[in-house]
């Protein structure tokens, strides 16, 4: 598996105007994650058609595009049909290995929608046009961003005490744009649900959805600690048995 900001170079501004919309022709990089906005990404890279495509964006300074594979498969032979909806990725780190491989570094900087994909290199290209999200200073969005803070600090506190690990959320952002994206990121998940989040039009609608999410997850975490703790009780006799001796 291949996996371990803005496009601004001259070689990235390959724009032309398609009926008042700018579009690009973007490298496309189907995997099975959902990068949203401000999410660090590392991947190592081995395949070859990804090292052709790797190299060519650190040599040209392009940025490439990350896709959630809907039909068949991340590694091998044959392309993998992705989702249409993915997060343009921006290379901020390299490591090369002796035998041609990378480790990299990438950040999710902006979304974009896919036009059409071209299969005319060993790896997938797509002609983008860029996504943006909007209502992300309206009322809505700052009312729906205040009710969310205390439910994902609540998520992230029930996560650590359910897996027996330390995590935390230091600080909370506090425009409701950069909260949407954290808390798709910071949820645990399928990647159906996280494609669909990222796919919706604003923050108001990424907001109410997480919401819900984060309610039933909250539910069942809870559920599952206090079926845990039910059942260390039961199995607490002097032996470690059911029945004590």
């Amino acid at each position: 598996m291949d996996k371990k900001r803005p496009m601004a170079s001259r070689s990235s501004k390959q724009y032309h105007r398609n009926q008042g919309l700018e579009t690009m022709e973007l490298p496309l990089f189907p995997l099975n994650v959902v990068l949203f906005p401000g999410m660090v990404l590392p991947l190592h890279i081995f395949e070859h058609r990804y090292r052709e495509m790797i190299a060519r964006c650190i040599d040209e300074k392009l940025p490439f595009g990350v896709v959630l594979v809907e039909k068949g498969q991340e590694v091998g032979e044959g392309a993998a049909t992705p989702h249409l909806i993915g997060t343009v990725a921006r290379i901020v780190r390299v490591e090369r290995l002796d035998d041609g491989r990378m480790n990299i570094t990438a950040v999710g900087t902006e979304r974009f929608r896919v036009k059409q994909l071209h299969h005319t290199h060993s790896y997938v290209t797509g002609t983008v046009e860029h996504y943006p999200v909007v209502n992300g200073g309206t009322k809505l969005a700052e009312e729906l961003a205040h009710k969310i803070r205390p439910r994902i600090l609540e998520y992230v506190e029930l996560l650590a005490k359910s897996s027996n690990s330390q995590l935390q959320l230091d600080r909370l952002p506090e425009d409701p744009l950069t909260l949407a994206f954290l808390v798709g990121i910071a949820l645990q998940v399928d990647n159906e649900h996280k494609q669909k989040l990222l796919a919706l039009p604003g923050i108001p609608e990424m907001l109410a959805r997480e919401q819900y999410i984060l309610s039933r997850e909250v539910l069942l975490l809870r559920h599952m600690i206090n079926t845990h703790a039910e059942v260390e009780e039961m199995t607490s006799g002097p032996t470690g048995y059911v029945f004590p001796n």
